[in-house]
């Protein structure tokens, strides 16, 4: 079965085949009734599924609808993996680095999102550019990933600093974090795409999974 239809929405099940991984669940604007739906013929067709965005009600809901799903408050996620849970097929590490813990909803959106698309992850937290000999010491492990996403806020600057130190794909991720003059992300999101450091590609504001899933395909090819 290619698809399925229900009153709400329809259930595209080609998506393995056409994008690599199975259709992901955004809970806003989604009751909660309609997101555990959802999840119940995903898990049906594939064993699991990954819910993002998620608020307090539809998390609880699929934690008590799906006894093994795993709730990450933090980053608003719902993922019930597979059981058992095969080995990561990427080629390499995707590091999930941030400049500040008050980025950290983003990173983890984008750390369960890359785990879910079958990626090893890792992550490197707290290392902005108010402290950076906090990422100075932490070269070799930016070196050895295979792909970088770096989360920040305020002046999102942290990406460009990266960029000039490694040779892997970087993806900046602007965060929604900042003081007035940071437009709720938009002075990262111009900083990010201003970035004299070759190679770094933007996702958009606080876009965690757009970045987790632009990383893994690249982990993949």
């Amino acid at each position: 079965m290619n698809f399925e239809r229900l009153p709400f929405a329809t259930i595209d099940h080609l998506r393995p085949i056409t994008q690599g991984h199975q259709e992901v669940v955004f809970c806003p604007g989604k009751t909660v009734g309609q997101v555990v739906a959802i999840a119940e013929r995903l898990e049906a067709a594939g064993g699991s599924f990954l819910a993002t965005r998620a608020d307090a009600d539809h998390a609880n809901a699929l934690a008590a609808r799906f006894r093994r799903a795993e709730v990450n408050a933090l980053g608003r996620t719902v993922f019930l993996p597979p059981e058992p849970e095969p080995p990561p097929t990427g080629r390499g590490t995707v590091l999930i680095c941030t400049a500040g813990t008050s980025d950290l909803p983003v990173a983890e959106e984008a750390a369960v999102s890359a785990r879910a698309l079958k990626n090893r992850v890792e992550r490197l937290t707290d290392v902005g550019v108010a402290g950076i000999h906090r990422l100075l010491t932490q070269t070799d492990v930016l070196r050895s990933a295979g792909v970088i996403i770096v989360v920040a806020g305020m002046e999102g600057a942290l990406p460009s600093v990266v960029g000039g130190l490694v040779k892997v794909p970087v993806i900046a991720v602007p965060t929604s974090v900042g003081y007035g003059a940071s437009f709720g992300g938009l002075a990262a999101l111009l900083a990010m795409l201003n970035s004299c450091a070759s190679g770094v590609t933007v996702v958009n504001i606080d876009n965690g999974f757009g970045a987790a899933a632009a990383a893994s395909r690249i982990n993949h090819s």
